[in-house]
């Protein structure tokens, strides 16, 4: 789902790609502007910052496919509406925990980043939640949470399909814990 596809925070990013890529493309807009060299029109560059090899690819333009206008991206990955993700905000977590309602908080970082900052939640990282998902009560709501809320989001979606019913996702993880509620808070 739209939802659970993450960005480069969660998904990574190599840090210096963004500006390899950046100029690439500079270097793009004024061949075609000065009218200099060959520009990539009609090719697709191949790069791998990894092993610094690359590579272009032809390609062929299909005269019967023409684009007319851009698609819903939200319809055309998930075309059935989705359930609504239960998510509960980081204001009324704050709520529930002073007024001492019972709750399992379940970050499903990894161990690093809980060292940065932790709400005092258990830590079950997510790829160690389907195998941990029996440590969890079924009866006592849980909220799980990560840095932004996207892995978050895919540990409640696996834990609906395991049977977990009163389920939360913490709206914008942690960072938005820092921001709304302990200003203090090393974010990362």
């Amino acid at each position: 789902p739209p939802e659970l596809v993450p960005n480069c925070a969660e998904g990574g990013v190599l840090g210096v790609l963004p500006g390899i890529i950046g100029s690439m493309q500079a270097n793009e807009a004024i061949k075609v502007l000065a009218r200099v060299g060959e520009p990539l029109d009609g090719k697709l560059y191949l790069f791998d910052a990894a092993t610094l090899l690359s590579r272009t690819i032809k390609i062929v333009k299909h005269p019967e496919v023409a684009i007319g206008h851009l698609i819903d991206y939200d319809q055309f990955c998930n075309p059935a509406p989705a359930k609504p993700l239960p998510s509960v905000t980081v204001k009324e977590l704050a709520e529930w925990r002073q007024r001492g309602l019972p709750h399992q908080l379940i970050d499903v970082r990894e161990p690093y980043e809980y060292e940065i900052a932790n709400l005092g939640g258990r830590l079950i990282p997510m790829a160690e939640l389907p195998a941990r998902s029996s440590e969890l009560s079924k009866e006592t709501p849980l909220v799980l949470h990560c840095r932004s809320g996207q892995r978050s989001a895919r540990a409640v979606r696996q834990l609906q399909e395991a049977g977990f019913q009163d389920l939360y996702n913490l709206e914008g993880g942690i960072l938005a814990w820092a921001e709304a509620i302990d200003p203090q808070m090393t974010i990362y």
